[in-house]
């Protein structure tokens, strides 16, 4: 009887930690690389750049192929971070690079309002330890200007090497807007730069460019053994992960790189690459070699920084109740890289600007593979609320959780959007993608665009004549989706809505 006793106490017991660990909350690594294009990785097709470390990983992962942003990292960083749409932030692009009246634009805020809630706090109001490490850009130079909306011109930003904004940005008032004032507990590297290049009067003619120490980054401090900033970044990474790994954790890892300035990591790397024959499927090292061969170094780093983070989860067992992202925040710089696969770069309305590299690795949990199911920067916000079980957020939320395709789950079918107002690369305009289907629609004039992604992925041929229900049927949805949510037009448009 004692013996019956004892065998049914270890069941119990066994049943209790099997529920607990069930209950257990993972661990979430959130990596995106800045200006990283689509196909600048092996594992989406690329033969010229070299990223071994992410091609493995993408074969233990739930790849997706189509995984969007916005086409600049201003609005895709808000989009992401707040899970809203960008007429909700009233930020459509990068301001500094905006272009036009305000007749025809709607020039974009800077700063994400205090009115936001972004990802981090209802995860901190769960129990996660975060941290933000790298870009943030999502508070501008000076807040305290934008509060007069909408702008009559594109706001500007202070000089390379100026530093006259830090005791504002020092401040409780604007530190409100910064990772801490939003819900992280460590901040390292981010303020309101768009890149590393800033703290350097030369900006991008310099040696260093933010990327070799020192990195004149007023929210990293120096230490003696800097050399690289990807690497710095990646050890304070492994260093929260190692003072938190008994709680869940948070880590927002926001690489500079592969944004321009373009510093070769190394000379043995960079020669390595200015002598290796070109790709002739993406074209990748056909023109500009010098400017992709540094970039490819750039990538390669990124690549080694990644497999850094996993190897040390490997050594402490956290892989299986940890989930690790890896993304782009847009396509790649046309004066870095390019493709020939898909039609234009970052800031582009077309693929090569809206189109990033994206997997989910999840040990155990996630069945590796390929998704063809078109996802954007907004899902990840209600994806991390579900892993944190997080039930009570009440806020407004223009994605969906991605939770359902890492259990082989089909998504309910829906339409992706996007609302540029403002004028970077292309005028504005308001975009639907729906099964193969992509619809542009030009706010000042609504001229109209159709692309067939299933055979025409470079957006080579316009449809809207030869598909004249396909195309008004994909607007008639637009113009409700616009209608529905009062998304704001610019004053000169000619459209009802």
């Amino acid at each position: 009887m004692e013996t019956i006793k004892k065998a049914i106490a270890v069941v119990l017991c066994c049943w209790m930690l099997s529920s607990c660990e069930k209950e257990k909350k993972p661990n979430i690594i959130f990596i995106m690389a800045d200006d990283l294009g689509w196909q600048d990785v092996g594992f989406m097709g690329s033969n010229w750049f070299e990223t071994p470390n992410l091609d493995q990983l993408a074969g233990e992962s739930l790849v997706f192929s189509n995984a969007y942003m916005y086409p600049s990292c201003s609005p895709s960083r808000a989009a992401l971070l707040t899970g809203k749409q960008s007429f909700r932030t009233g930020i459509y692009n990068v301001p500094v690079l905006e272009k036009g009246d305000n007749q025809h634009n709607i020039f974009s805020r800077w700063t994400v309002g205090l009115e936001h809630t972004m990802y981090v706090e209802p995860l901190k109001n769960a129990g996660y330890r975060s941290i933000h490490l790298g870009k943030w850009h999502v508070v501008g130079p000076n807040p305290e200007e934008e509060k007069d909306y909408p702008f009559q011109k594109p706001l500007k930003q202070p000089d390379n090497g100026n530093l006259d904004w830090l005791a504002d940005h020092l401040s409780i008032d604007i530190q409100k807007y910064y990772p801490l004032g939003k819900g992280f507990h460590e901040n390292v590297g981010g303020t309101w730069w768009g890149d590393p290049a800033r703290g350097y009067t030369e900006g991008y003619k310099s040696e260093s460019g933010g990327y070799k120490a020192p990195f004149k980054n007023p929210f990293i401090g120096d230490k003696e053994d800097d050399e690289w900033l990807t690497d710095r970044l990646t050890e304070v990474a492994i260093d929260f992960i190692k003072r938190n790994k008994k709680e869940p954790f948070f880590v927002n890892l926001h690489y500079y790189a592969p944004h321009r300035p373009t510093v070769p990591r190394d000379k043995e790397s960079f020669q390595k690459f200015m002598g290796k024959a070109a790709d002739s499927i993406t074209g990748q090292g056909e023109n500009n070699r010098e400017e992709i061969a540094g970039y490819a170094t750039m990538i390669a780093s990124i690549d080694e920084n990644v497999k850094r983070i996993f190897d040390y989860l490997d050594r402490e067992g956290l892989r299986e109740n940890t989930i690790v992202i890896f993304t782009s925040d847009n396509g790649f710089n046309g004066l870095q890289s390019r493709t020939n696969t898909l039609r234009g770069a970052k800031g582009t309305i077309y693929e090569g600007g809206l189109r990033v590299p994206a997997f989910v690795n999840w040990k155990g949990h996630v069945v590796p593979g390929v998704s063809e199911t078109p996802i954007c920067g907004m899902d990840y916000f209600p994806t991390f609320l579900d892993l944190a079980q997080v039930k009570d957020y009440n806020g407004k939320l223009d994605g969906e959780s991605l939770l359902p395709l890492f259990k082989n789950t089909a998504l309910k079918e829906r339409a992706l959007f996007w609302h540029v107002a403002s004028t970077y690369k292309n005028p504005p305009c308001s975009i639907i993608r729906k099964d193969k289907w992509k619809l542009i629609q030009y706010l000042n004039d609504g001229k109209v665009e159709l692309y067939d992604l299933d055979k025409d992925l470079k957006e080579a041929h316009n449809l809207a004549e030869n598909n004249p229900e396909i195309a008004s049927q994909l607007l008639g949805e637009l113009m409700t989706w616009r209608k529905n949510n009062n998304v704001p037009l610019p004053p000169a448009s000619t459209l009802e809505f």
